[in-house]
This record gives structure tokens, C-alpha cells and sequence, in this order.
């Protein structure tokens, strides 16, 4: 910059960039607003999208329901909120800016409808890969086990015995992979032992109440079953770990004498619905996406898998239609039939479907007003890139202010 006779340093191209960061040039009538991560999966931010004019107004260093409250009650003009399914802003929005009307983003409904339907079919057999386990073997299981987990589940021992038997045969790690569905990593350990390998289990810290099993089956013995007085008592005794933690490991203490009192309880596990033309189980994955498209946009192939999907699970088909009639709502921009759409999902005793179907009804207003509104927060998830391309642009130097004057407009005079 000296070299070319320009006494400005980087600083005060910040500072201009800064200072020339152009507020709120209009009250916003539509706002769109969602979350975005400083770092994944540990803290966020909120960012908030003046959806008539297509630009950025705020960027939140946080995504506390307290913030975003405070910025809603300094703008009274706010008519319309987008939001995601997060019930975070949906508060917010309800403390801060009660005069205007919610709408919840179509493309997460949908996302939602989707998820439960894959938790469903993930009842029917395997997810991914061959069956290792023989049909007989997925049938039944009892107790509190994983109703989408029952598939999975065999003795190490026979695991073994199964990857040595096909090492015999001569197939090569990635067909036994191929065949059992286990990594081929994996399988190329296993082969190296002559007898089962034994799980690794971590030490026991007193974070954790199975460090204090020994003192706390006694007392449960005893009679002392309340969690608020067992956790007095193992605080005293070097717990460090929290009340609902040990909450978790006595309702599975609790659960366990209902099964020993009672009859048996058996799940069935429902045999994978496999594609007529390769022989392969269809995921649950593929199946839930395959649930909500519609007829006329499917490819033969994923037509056929349909067929199949629906001649080999009564419950496919009953959330193919219920899948489609909701498509339809969507699309006809007419919230009217939604209710009874609403008592249809919760009849089908479905309960990932259900459940979605309650939290329709829990939200019904900001739902009934994306079918009917022409709002969504497709803006704000945009807008979500292009953060995140200056964010990761400017490497540590992304801070607070700097990001927010990057993405709201520029004011090129003073």
C-alpha cells in the first residue's frame, strides 16, 4: 500500500468497511429469520432478512430467546416472521413481536414429514447392505431393545464364526463386506484374531452413576427409589455428574421390573421390502424419499421400487397417501382440509406420524400460514451461504462487527 502511495493500513480499511455498513434504511414489514454456527454443533448466531427487499438487517451474536426478543420489540413495524420448526425463535417471536404472524418454512415441514417417515420403515429389517441375521432371527426380541435396532442385533461370536466361514471360502474382504454389510475395515481386523475380540469399555469416572452401581442397587434394594434422594446421597459420596443423568440409568432400572412383572412383550420386526428387478433391500431412506414425490416426477426404476414398496408394507402405502394429500395442501395453497388431515396422521396409530402430526397441530397458525402465505425462509438460508463463505474467507478475523458490516449493504457516500 506504501509502495503505490497510499498511507492506509489495513486497520483503516476495516474501520472504513465498519463505519460505511448501511443499517436499516427502511422499517422491515417481513423478516426472515434462522440460525447460523460460529462453530458447529457448540455456538450459533441469528441472522435476520428483510424478505421484501431481499437484504440482510441484523446479525445476532447469539441465538438466546432473550436477544432475539429484545431486537423484535425495537421494531413494532414487524407484520410477518419466517421461521424453521425451532421452537427457540417461534417464543421470540411470540414475546417480542406478538402483532405479527408467524410462518413456519415449507421445506422443513416437509423435512420433517420425511424424517418420520424413515424412522417408520426403518422398522423393516436392515438399512443398509445384506442381512447378515436370517429372517427367523429378526422376528421377535423382547424388553426395551430398539424396535429400529432389533435388526442389528447378534452375538459377536456368531459375527466371527460368519466373516472366518466366508474368509474360507476365499472371498476377498470387500464381497464378505458386501454380503454381511459390515466395513471392510472392520472385517480385515476381525480376521486378524483367532477368537472373538472383546468390546473396549471406558474407565469409569464419577461423572457417570455407574460408577456408584454397587452403593446404588443397594439402596434401591432398600427401598429408597426417589432420584432426588439417591442423588443427595451418591453427591456425597463424589458424584460429579448431573441429576438427570442418573434420572436415565434408574427409568432403565424402572422399566426393567415393569417387563419382569408383566407378560413378555414381543416386537415384530417386519421383513425388508426388497427392489423386484436387483433383489436388494430398499433403505429406509430411499423409501421415504421416494414416499412424498409424486407420481408423475418419478423415473420407472424408482416407480417399480414404489409398487414394491407399497405391495410389501401396508404402512408404506397408508403414508404414501397421507404423503400425497399433503403434497396436495402444499400445493393448492388452501389450509382448510389440513385438519383433517391432522385427525387421519394421528388414526393411523403410526407413531413417528403422529407424532409429526401433533406438532402440526401444536403449530398450527404459523403452518396455516406458510400453506397460505408466499413467505418462506429460503432468503434467510441463502443469505446462511453467503455468511458462511466471508466467514470461513476471513479465517480468525470474522468477529462480530466485521461479519455484520460484510453483510449488510454498503453505503458508498456518506
Amino acid at each position: 500500500m506504501h509502495r503505490l502511495g497510499l498511507g492506509i493500513s489495513d486497520d483503516t480499511v476495516l474501520r472504513q468497511l465498519k463505519k460505511r455498513a448501511q443499517g436499516i434504511a427502511e422499517p422491515p414489514r417481513s423478516i426472515g429469520i434462522d440460525d447460523w454456527s460460529w462453530r458447529k454443533s457448540q455456538t450459533y448466531g441469528t441472522i435476520i432478512v428483510d424478505l421484501e427487499r431481499r437484504v440482510v438487517i441484523d446479525i445476532l451474536e447469539d441465538r438466546d430467546v432473550v436477544t432475539c426478543t429484545n431486537w423484535l420489540k425495537r421494531h413494532p413495524e414487524v407484520e410477518v416472521i419466517s421461521r424453521d420448526r425451532c421452537g427457540l425463535y417461534a417464543k421470540a417471536a411470540r414475546q417480542g413481536a406478538p402483532q405479527a404472524k408467524q410462518v413456519a418454512d415449507r421445506f422443513h415441514i416437509v423435512q420433517n414429514l420425511r424424517q418420520a417417515i424413515e424412522e417408520e420403515m426403518n422398522l423393516h429389517g436392515r438399512a443398509t447392505g445384506r442381512a447378515l441375521l436370517s429372517d427367523a432371527d429378526n422376528i421377535t426380541a423382547a424388553g426395551s431393545l430398539l424396535k429400529s435396532r432389533l435388526a442389528h442385533r447378534t452375538s459377536r461370536e456368531e459375527i466371527f464364526n460368519t466373516i472366518h466361514a466366508l474368509r474360507n471360502q476365499g472371498l476377498s474382504c470387500s464381497e464378505i463386506g458386501r454380503r454381511t454389510g459390515f466395513p471392510r475395515r472392520s472385517i480385515a481386523k476381525w480376521l486378524q484374531f483367532e477368537t472373538p475380540p472383546d468390546r473396549k469399555r471406558a474407565a469409569l469416572k464419577r461423572t457417570s452413576p455407574w460408577y456408584f452401581e454397587e452403593f446404588l442397587r443397594q439402596s434401591w434394594k432398600d427401598g429408597i427409589r426417589t432420584g432426588s434422594a439417591l442423588f443427595v446421597m451418591i453427591r456425597e459420596r463424589g458424584y460429579e455428574g448431573s441429576q438427570s443423568h442418573l434420572q436415565r440409568l434408574l427409568a432403565g432400572w424402572r422399566r426393567a421390573e415393569q417387563h419382569t412383572k408383566g407378560p413378555a412383550v414381543e416386537y415384530q420386526i417386519l421383513e425388508p421390502v426388497r427392489d423386484p428387478e436387483t433383489g436388494h433391500a430398499i433403505s429406509p431412506v430411499i423409501a421415504a424419499a421416494l414416499c412424498i414425490k409424486p407420481r408423475g416426477k418419478l423415473t420407472p426404476d424408482q416407480a417399480r421400487k414404489v409398487d414394491a414398496l407399497k405391495t410389501g408394507s401396508p404402512n408404506f402405502a397408508t403414508m404414501r397417501s397421507l404423503a400425497m394429500r399433503f403434497n396436495g395442501i402444499l400445493r393448492g395453497r388452501q389450509a382448510d382440509p389440513l385438519p383433517a388431515w391432522i385427525d387421519d396422521a394421528i388414526e393411523t396409530d403410526l407413531a413417528p406420524i403422529v407424532r409429526f402430526a401433533r406438532t402440526l397441530n401444536r403449530d398450527f397458525d404459523a403452518v396455516k400460514n406458510a400453506i397460505e402465505m408466499p413467505w418462506s425462509n429460503g432468503q434467510a438460508e441463502g443469505q446462511i451461504n453467503r455468511l458462511k463463505t466471508l466467514k470461513r474467507a476471513m479465517y480468525g478475523r470474522a468477529g462480530p462487527e466485521l461479519l455484520r458490516a460484510r453483510m449488510l449493504p454498503f453505503r458508498h457516500t456518506d
